[in-house]
């Protein structure tokens, strides 16, 4: 991993939601409303986004903790914006302070993700 990567470091990535987006789970009848597991997957996209300049040949990230409060609905259609900012780096680890905004700038989401550096082929042998 390359050294430049330090607490302070932020990324933004704004997508515009879509069905497969929504919550689908509470069944007919319920508004199609951005859903939490979207969110997760946009604030981990986002690390990887920024982390992914940083990386050096060989390695990768993956997830390693994830808390997050899902704080107001939006309804699938609608952007949302999600900003990481780097707050700490402990060796392999990476944690992240996340937040996301829809586009009428409701705050939607809070909360940490922790990522670690690992070596791919390393990483392949040791699953299965």
């Amino acid at each position: 991993m390359k050294p430049e990567l330090k607490p302070g470091s932020s990324e933004e990535q704004t997508i515009t939601t879509t069905p497969d987006m929504g919550i689908t789970h509470l069944g007919p009848g319920v508004p199609s409303m951005y859903s939490t597991p979207s969110m997760v997957a946009l604030i981990e996209a986002t690390c990887v986004r920024l982390m992914s300049r940083y990386v050096d040949p060989g390695e990768q990230s993956v997830g390693y903790r994830v808390e997050l409060r899902h704080l107001a609905p939006t309804p699938v259609g609608k952007q949302v914006t999600a900003k990481v900012t780097l707050r700490e780096v402990n060796g392999r680890r990476y944690l992240f302070d996340a937040e996301c905004w829809n586009q009428d700038g409701v705050k939607i989401g809070e909360g940490v993700h922790e990522r670690a550096v690992i070596d791919i082929s390393r990483f392949a042998g040791r699953s299965g």
